[in-house]
């Protein structure tokens, strides 16, 4: 069983070693649907990641939202 959230990339920092590190937030809007079924699991909280991958930085948009999937490994 997989764990989805709706979070919105709230910023995006350069990290003094190289690389950024970025912070997600939950996402709640009482006029969307769907966030309401993801308040009920995740009304709050946030995370943050650090990327190393300029590749991989350059596609985060901040004020976007994004889904984070935790699928266990078996």
């Amino acid at each position: 069983m997989g764990i989805r959230c709706k979070m919105t990339l709230e910023n995006v920092y350069a990290n003094a070693w190289g690389g950024s590190k970025a912070i997600f937030r939950c996402t709640y809007d009482k006029a969307i649907a769907e966030d309401l079924s993801f308040s009920k699991a995740t009304p709050s909280g946030f995370a943050e990641y650090n990327i190393d991958n300029p590749a991989a930085a350059e596609q985060l948009v901040i004020g976007k939202q994004y889904y984070v999937d935790f699928t266990p490994v078996e």
